[in-house]
């Protein structure tokens, strides 16, 4: 007898429609798993045999019967234990202990081996596959369900037990007894939400330029002296971004739950991302990989901000990877198992000292490097990384007058509001486009929606050719006066949006 029930297999954020069929024949007992299994998959017939046996159905291994499962396409890696579910309806169906109509419904659970359904990473793109693959129902564990529950349009039913899969299965409904409330991911390295820019002393150039980064999703980096209140001045950035729309908030929830770093009580990620890894992070924890190839940190920013403090003490390999990502808003993640294209579209926010012992250029305290030393130092950041980070400001030190001083500078609030501004301009000027900030718009679009004057194109050029400016640079200056442009509420930009631009540009302007 032959059964087919489906599944589906992660791959990057996104998940393939999986075929389990299972066929029995009379022989001796073997239990076979075909179709490029992974190691955890080959020990999944040990926990169907016991989750079938202790739900009250015929044990498998006590009957003459011959099981082949195969799992098509056989070309895909079938990688994880979501797959315990499908193969024992699967097998159940098989041997004619249940009636099953398999079309329209797909399956992904793990089972213990008392016949409980554990929870699954991905629930969320398994259930959005299923939907855009026509399926009308999708049957998760419980743990699941609210996340899964997110893709509208589409049944998703809750089981905590095989047997309780099965009583849906004979259509004895079950109604969920789950409570949906919405919720928001807390980071463990995120910025407090108290961290208000108005609490932070001085500092102007350096909030002018956080404001510009939120405002046309800029990368920046902050150059200063230990103790100026570059970290503080990062983790305050979070503050003044826009609100996450729908979409957003999906493809953030999606990466988070594949990589498995959604808590027990969260289904949403309503507050954009603010990864912070450590410099000593490697190469794999930036950027993804590893053995089943998961999102790295930049993928864990996506639609938020990839904080790097101590950016030259990163690893040159790990700095350098950021280049594509950066650039293409995405990254490629290549392995024996296939090669998985995972989002990476943030602001990254890098901080920096001027040198080892963080004091050149100081009038506050004498720098204890050699030229030699500094050199060195400076040169861990590659031109070509420098060349994608919109916005270089200096951070220095605040004198102690100021900080003694009981005076409030802008509150985050208002900042917010004139970012949101800003990116309701763009979200009007790009609504026929396929992005959403003047950062990622690629040079025919510049063309388009950067029309410069006569005058703004003169001051341009001369700036080129006076700082030698790459052609990346060239069209970065452009993008940045854009925003500021943005800013002011102006439908032109000016000369004087750019020549703000070029400060922020262009070191020594």
């Amino acid at each position: 007898m032959l059964s087919k029930v489906y599944s589906a297999a992660l791959a990057g954020i996104d998940a393939k429609i999986i075929e389990v069929e299972t066929d029995i024949s009379s022989s001796l007992h073997s239990f076979n798993i075909v179709g490029l299994p992974d190691k955890s998959i080959d020990e999944s017939k040990d926990r169907v045999n016991s989750a079938i046996k202790n739900s009250g159905f015929e044990n498998p291994k006590k009957t003459n019967q011959k099981i082949t499962v195969n799992m098509a396409p056989a070309q895909i890696k079938k990688e994880g234990s979501s797959y315990d579910l499908p193969i024992a309806i699967s097998y159940l169906s098989a041997s004619k202990q249940i009636d099953l109509d398999p079309e329209g419904r797909l399956f992904v659970g793990e089972l213990a081996l008392d016949g409980k359904i554990r929870p699954v990473r991905g629930a969320l793109s398994i259930t959005s596959a299923a939907k855009d693959h026509g399926f009308s129902e999708v049957i998760v564990p419980k743990e699941n369900f609210k996340e899964a529950s997110l893709i509208k349009d589409i049944r998703v039913t809750p089981v905590s037990t095989l047997y309780e899969c099965i009583v849906h299965l004979i259509e004895k409904e079950i109604e969920p007894e789950i409570e949906i409330k919405t919720s928001y991911e807390v980071v463990s390295n995120g910025a407090p939400s108290e961290t208000d820019l108005c609490f932070i002393q001085d500092q102007e150039q350096a909030k002018r330029a956080l404001e510009i980064a939120a405002a046309g999703g800029h990368n920046v980096l902050m150059s200063g002296p230990p103790g100026s209140g570059k970290t503080m001045l990062a983790k305050a950035f979070i503050t003044i971004l826009p609100e996450l729309s729908e979409q957003e908030k999906i493809e953030t929830t999606k990466i988070h739950s594949i990589a498995e770093k959604l808590n027990e009580n969260e289904f949403l990620i309503e507050r954009r991302p603010f990864r912070s890894p450590h410099h000593s992070s490697s190469l794999v924890a930036l950027v993804g990989g590893g053995k089943n190839a998961k999102p790295g940190e930049i993928s864990l920013a996506h639609n938020g901000v990839l904080f790097l403090d101590e950016f030259p003490e990163f690893q040159k390999s790990a700095i350098e990877s950021l280049r594509q990502p950066l650039e293409d808003n995405n990254i490629t993640v290549s392995r024996a198992s296939g090669s998985f294209l995972y989002p990476a579209k943030v602001m990254l926010i890098a901080t920096q000292n001027p040198c080892p012992c963080g004091y050149y250029g100081s009038n506050q305290k004498e720098c204890t490097c050699s030229m030699q030393n500094i050199l060195r130092y400076q040169k861990k950041i590659s031109g070509p990384i420098l060349d994608r980070i919109d916005i270089q400001v200096e951070v220095p030190m605040v004198s102690h007058e100021k900080l003694s001083s009981d005076a409030l500078t802008e509150k985050s609030e208002n900042i917010k509001k004139k970012v949101e501004s800003a990116r309701a301009i763009q979200n009007e000027r790009f609504k026929n486009e396929k992005i959403n900030t003047n950062s990622e718009m690629s040079t025919p679009l510049i063309k388009k929606y950067c029309k410069l004057d006569k005058d703004s194109s003169i001051f341009l050029k001369n700036v080129a050719e006076k700082n030698n400016l790459s052609a990346r640079s060239y069209f970065k200056l452009i993008k940045l006066a854009r925003t500021l442009a943005d800013l002011t509420g102006n439908e032109n930009i000016t000369t004087y949006n750019l020549a703000e631009a070029v400060q922020f540009r262009i070191k020594g302007s």
